[in-house]
């Protein structure tokens, strides 16, 4: 009989953290979890079976983190599982490294293991969540967006957004010209009182604003609040 339980993969070299991950994903999580104690052995398994969420150590032995989380988004059957870096760096800058790099979160050590279970359960609901309210097509100048499809076209083109980025769009675009501030985002995005900063949410934008291109310019910074969708495609204010 084929398991119903969600599969999450932790990559993680301190043995003693990657089993008391396991242990309490699966006791308290009621999730399947595995673990791989290099960068190598990590990539390895992500490619040869679906995992519905990576935990993903920074400093790992030979390939770190992040050439991991670089590989996985370059690779479209990875590109848009939900990964959650493990970094016992505090400066920010560090931090935001992953999220530049395609990563929908970060977790410092030392954390809780509440904290970890409340992030996972949040990003396994996300990523689980039917996307479409209304509508369930965008037709814009510039953008083509099927909510339900999971598809984007800028300019004629597809661009692979990851699944954190396409809820982004998603939800500016529905929220037609309004402004929606960084904690809005963050409580609708990553879906849990988020305690990463708001900085994750201006490095998603800057990610999509990049990957879209011009058309990246209808996302516009109302500084001091957050960001809204110009329809006219007009100049926006950039972080």
């Amino acid at each position: 009989m084929t398991s119903l339980k969600k599969t999450i993969l932790v990559v993680e070299d301190e043995n003693d953290l990657a089993e008391s991950l396991k242990y309490n994903l699966e006791r308290q999580g009621g999730y399947d979890v595995t673990i791989a104690p290099t960068g190598e052995q990590g990539l390895a398994l992500a490619r040869g079976r679906p995992f519905d969420l990576i935990l993903l150590d920074v400093m790992l032995p030979g390939m770190d983190g992040y050439e991991v989380c670089r590989a996985l988004r370059a690779t479209p059957a990875q590109h848009d599982i939900p990964i959650i870096m493990l970094t016992a760096r505090v400066e920010e800058s560090d931090k935001l490294v992953g999220l530049e790099i395609g990563a929908d979160d970060y977790m410092t050590k030392p954390f809780s293991m509440k904290e970890v279970l409340a992030r996972v359960k949040a990003h396994l609901r996300r990523a689980s969540r039917p996307t479409a309210e209304g509508s369930a097509v965008y037709h814009g100048a510039t953008l083509e967006m099927d909510f339900e499809g999971h598809l984007l076209r800028a300019g004629g083109r597809e661009i692979a957004l990851t699944r954190m980025e396409f809820a982004l769009l998603a939800a500016l675009i529905k929220s037609h010209g309004r402004v929606l501030s960084r904690e809005h985002l963050l409580e609708k995005i990553w879906g849990y009182q988020y305690f990463g900063g708001m900085r994750t949410v201006d490095v998603h934008v800057r990610r999509l604003r990049k990957k879209l291109g011009e058309p990246g310019n209808q996302i516009e910074t109302v500084f001091g609040v957050g960001y809204r969708f110009r329809e006219d495609g007009g100049p926006a204010g950039k972080d």
